[in-house]
């Protein structure tokens, strides 16, 4: 474990009360800030005696491994998407495919380091609001370590493949009236009033677990750095994880520049792309946000300057995709690679195209599109926007004709 101390990443202020999740003086977010004087002294080779994963890692993490939570998170696969990267047009395209961590989702990341955090503090209630993916992880993680855990969800709008994790992990789950949103500031109130520990991604441990995708796809890649990774975007908290992980590896000298990071946002849910457009560093929270992509459907995203920030530094971009194109991106991921992924996930290859056509991104680009979650986690989208099975007479011919139709 490297030391570290909690700031305020907007007025400096150092924090010592690791309950908090706002700067008591300016009431601004807060980050870890990682003393990595010994990795300086490290090679990336080093950290490969341990297994890919999370806690390879662990020179960059502010938690003591003695006191980790972990079921084996991480380690997911990159792939090298050939048939894709010709369809769209791109010289080489891979999917880190977050959609195989252990609850199915990029989540699991974060939960390690947040739970396992919690686990030091000596926290007894952990909990967080959710459109799913994070209820699930978090329910997985506190039930490992033991602890009580209360998920915040929003009534009607969780899909059944996610409410059925927390639910079967034995979290007390709770159907708020109200969005996202609503049920976030609920969490946010009792965490105030210490009834519980929050581990949505306010929490400044969250993303440093979380920091570990682009740990991995720098591994995975050998170092050869892409030109540009995409991401979807909600909380935003992931796509500023990355942009960290990135100037931690340039403050060590493993790496002297860093890829463009690219925002997707579902277009009826997008404060992000819109303040982007407008070329602002901050944005206006969306009242109704509405998509199919549940995991994205976020308006007030807590990381969200932190996220503008991201993309500005790098030199990256921010844009919107429709409904429509995130699932014709989830269909051709599924169809000409054989990867199933939940529509959130598939917002990054939809922009990937999106961006293509418009001349954003150059044919020449190395880029990564980070799939956050798996195709199962919402299988009724799947199941409405797929042909119905085919009614078959129970005999070999009649399945020739089938087969033989295009």
């Amino acid at each position: 474990m490297a030391a570290h101390k909690v700031i305020c990443w907007e007025c400096g202020a150092e924090v010592d009360d690791m309950f908090v999740n706002l700067c008591p003086r300016c009431g601004g977010l807060l980050t870890v800030k990682m003393d990595l004087t010994k990795v300086q002294e490290m090679k990336p080779q080093d950290l490969r005696k341990e297994p890919l994963g999370v806690w390879r890692y662990a020179p960059f993490m502010p938690v003591d491994p003695a006191h980790k939570v972990s079921i084996l998170e991480g380690g997911t696969p990159l792939y090298p998407v050939k048939a894709l990267s010709e369809t769209i047009g791109v010289k080489e395209a891979y999917v880190k495919f977050e959609g195989l961590n252990p609850t199915g989702s990029f989540k699991d990341r974060g939960m390690t380091m947040g739970v396992s955090h919690a686990k030091e503090l000596g926290a007894k209630v952990v909990g967080c609001a959710s459109t799913g993916n994070t209820s699930a992880s978090l329910a997985a993680y506190a039930s490992k370590a033991g602890i009580k855990c209360a998920v915040f969800l929003p009534s009607g709008k969780v899909a059944m493949g996610k409410l059925a994790q927390a639910l079967f992990f034995g979290a007390k789950v709770l159907s708020i009236d109200g969005n996202f949103d609503d049920a976030l500031a609920l969490a946010r109130k009792m965490a105030d009033e210490r009834k519980l520990y929050l581990l949505n991604s306010i929490n400044p441990y969250r993303p440093e677990g979380q920091k570990s995708v682009l740990f991995e796809i720098m591994d995975q890649l050998d170092y050869n750095i892409p030109d540009r990774i995409i991401l979807p975007v909600g909380n935003a908290a992931n796509i500023w994880a990355v942009y960290k992980a990135l100037q931690e590896l340039k403050e060590v000298g493993w790496i002297d520049k860093v890829p463009m990071l690219t925002g997707i946002q579902a277009e009826g849910s997008a404060p992000i792309a819109k303040a982007f457009a407008a070329k602002r560093h901050d944005f206006d929270a969306e009242l109704n946000p509405e998509t199919i992509a549940t995991a994205i459907r976020i308006g007030n995203p807590v990381s969200g300057k932190k996220a503008l920030h991201a993309i500005y530094d790098t030199r990256g971009f921010a844009t919107t995709v429709t409904d429509a194109e995130i699932i014709a991106a989830q269909s051709m991921l599924g169809k000409k690679e054989g990867v199933c992924v939940e529509p959130a996930s598939a917002a990054s290859v939809a922009g990937l195209k999106k961006l293509r056509d418009e001349g954003v991104i150059d044919r020449d680009e190395r880029v990564v599109c980070i799939c956050t979650g798996n195709g199962l986690k919402d299988p009724d989208t799947i199941i409405n926007n797929s042909p119905a099975p085919i009614p078959c007479a129970n005999s070999v011919a009649a399945v020739e004709d089938i087969l033989a139709r295009d």
